[in-house]
């Protein structure tokens, strides 16, 4: 909730309840942090040995860090501490009730102050869809404090959308939002691969009901010079079935972009529910990717 996207309290109770619930579910005791930034207040769920390298986890738009059920104990078990954050304008314990967020500068000094007030110098990111774009970019603006970086059928990095997906996705942005009409996106978007899990789809559904919609901060694609200066080791992941790219032509544009890249296209997948359903696939390339050596 915030007071720049908070809904009406009884609805909100309703997407809360839903999201303690699922958070319930996380194999391995969770650890709850709030801190503070110019931006409002950061809610982070944290997991995993203290004193293990930090990962930080960024979710896609309106799915909340609680998407992340199926990953946390083998990440953790590979003594990763696990900092799953919920974005500040998004859905979610986050916040937004300081000065607003406007521009991409601004999304990128949030996530520096977070870490500043995590005490967390340096960290492996790993993002999904939209926080695939975050991770990106941020590595892109400190590079200093990204160690690995880890993309999940990230969007608007090396394409753009799909056409029909845009006109499809479009009644999510009109007024009178309302939990079927999320429910029925998720639906089609998920149609070719395994079902969502229900409990993680009614958060998501809850969520875009319950929180007015607000100004999704974006910004052009990295372009090909600007990519060129990334020097982070990267792994790129891509669902075979997504309907928001056609994967394996967005992968070839990654493997171009950055051809020291790992880059792969799991069968079977939608964009989704690649981290959930995709969990015994993409845990051991991820763990294994973040146990490679550093430089």
């Amino acid at each position: 909730m915030s007071a720049r996207t908070a809904g009406s309290p009884t609805r909100t109770a309703a997407f809360l309840t839903a999201y303690d619930a699922l958070l319930a579910r996380w194999p391995v005791p969770v650890e709850p942090h709030t801190v503070r930034t110019p931006h409002g207040t950061t809610r982070i769920n944290a997991c995993g040995p203290r004193d293990g390298r930090p990962l930080v986890l960024l979710h896609g738009g309106g799915a909340t860090s609680t998407m992340w059920f199926a990953n946390v104990a083998a990440w953790t078990a590979a003594g990763h501490r696990v900092l799953a954050l919920d974005l500040i304008s998004d859905p979610g314990r986050s916040v937004h009730d300081g000065v607003a967020l406007t521009d991409v500068p601004g999304l990128l000094g949030w996530l520096d102050a977070v870490l500043d007030r995590l005490g967390v110098p340096r960290a492996d990111f790993c993002g999904h869809s939209y926080g695939g774009w975050i991770a990106l970019e941020y590595a892109l603006h400190a590079p200093e404090r990204v160690g690995r970086l880890a993309l999940l059928d990230p969007t608007q990095c090396f394409a753009g959308f799909r056409p029909g997906y845009l006109l499809r996705a479009l009644p999510l942005f009109l007024p009178r939002r309302d939990a079927s009409r999320a429910r029925s996106y998720l639906d089609w978007e998920t149609g070719g691969g395994p079902r969502l899990d229900a409990d993680w789809r009614e958060v998501y559904a809850l969520g875009y009901a319950d929180f007015p919609a607000a100004r999704v901060i974006t910004g052009p694609r990295p372009g090909p010079d600007r990519l060129r200066t990334l020097t982070t080791p990267t792994l790129a992941l891509f669902a075979e079935h997504s309907r928001t790219h056609r994967a394996a032509q967005v992968a070839e544009a990654a493997r171009r972009a950055l051809p020291e890249a790992t880059v792969a296209v799991l069968p079977g997948l939608s964009h989704h529910n690649l981290p959930m359903a995709g969990a015994p696939e993409v845990n051991p390339r991820l763990t294994a990717f973040l146990a490679a050596t550093r430089t």
